[in-house]
């Protein structure tokens, strides 16, 4: 399985992502005039089924790009977050956009194969304008729902693990600094501690276990 192989090593081999062609991106206004006209993209998280909640049901995920220095030309981290688990796959992207995020999880569904939909049941996202072609993109394999805008806290779990990030990318930090192999360092270090929510158990040998039932 790829998963195993991945896990094994602790690194995720995607390529560069180099698009033909470049999609400038648009400034966001954030300002409160703005807010409630952003397009709805897909289903709302209300859809989403309550027993995710619980966190005994594997397979459910929340994804997210993370910004490092706040400058247009800079990379973004891509992050997908298990919520059982609490097992974080961290991927470098060229820039905060849809063609990007795109190619990112094209490349990333390509490598988990046939077994995508066991792995990836659900994810949620929210309504930025890079996660915009999710929902058609994975429509057959994985449902994605969207949160409300502006409304954080409905999904916890990516919060947290973005504290664990933080410890070694600050805000003002480059990501055009920062290596593939140190963001590989940094997801294998978030997955190898134990995590008091797992009771102690941490999140590479939650999600190995949860993997071996769905193998099994």
């Amino acid at each position: 399985s790829m998963f195993y192989h991945w896990i094994d090593r602790g690194i995720m081999n995607t390529k560069n992502i180099d698009l033909l062609e470049k999609v400038a991106r648009k400034p966001r206004n954030d300002s409160p005039t703005h807010r409630e006209n952003r397009r709805v993209l897909g289903p709302s998280i209300k859809e989403r089924p309550e027993e995710i909640e619980s966190r005994e049901h594997f397979g459910h995920w929340e994804i997210d790009t993370m910004l490092g220095a706040r400058d247009k030309d800079d990379p973004v981290l891509l992050t997908l977050v298990e919520h059982k688990t609490c097992f974080e796959i961290i991927l470098k992207i060229d820039r905060q956009d849809q063609p990007n995020v795109d190619q990112a999880m094209s490349d990333f569904y390509q490598q988990l194969g046939e077994q995508a939909n066991l792995y990836f049941k659900i994810i949620t996202s929210d309504n930025s304008s890079e996660f915009a072609g999710i929902y058609e993109m994975l429509n057959g394999i994985t449902d994605v729902f969207f949160a409300h805008p502006y409304v954080p806290y409905e999904r916890v779990t990516k919060e947290n693990q973005y504290k664990l990030i933080r410890r070694f990318i600050p805000k003002s930090k480059r990501l055009a600094e920062v290596s593939t192999q140190t963001i590989n360092r940094i997801q294998q270090w978030i997955n190898n501690i134990p995590r008091k929510i797992l009771d102690y158990y941490t999140a590479k040998e939650a999600f190995l276990k949860e993997l071996q039932v769905l193998t099994s």
